[in-house]
C-alpha cells in the first residue's frame, strides 16, 4: 500500500496496517504525538481498531514543551 506520510509518499507491503502496528513498524515510539488519518484525530483508546488503507493522507505531529 502507499500512503502519505506528513506529506511524503511511503509503500508497505500490507494491505493496511493498524495505526499501532504502524508505529510499531516505524519503530515511532514518542509518546506525546497527535495523528490525523485523512483529517480525522485519533484518540489514542482507537490506534488498535483504526486501520490505514492505501491512499490515506497521515498525519503525525509530536507534541513538544519547552521553556
Amino acid at each position: 500500500m502507499k500512503i502519505l506520510l506528513n506529506n511524503r509518499e511511503e509503500e508497505f507491503m500490507k494491505e493496511s496496517l493498524s495505526v499501532n502496528d504502524f508505529l510499531l513498524l516505524n519503530k515511532f515510539s514518542f509518546k506525546m504525538r497527535i495523528i490525523k488519518i485523512n483529517g480525522t484525530l485519533i484518540s489514542k483508546d482507537n490506534y488498535d481498531n483504526t486501520f490505514i488503507h492505501n491512499g490515506d493522507n497521515v498525519q503525525m505531529i509530536y507534541l513538544m514543551s519547552g521553556g
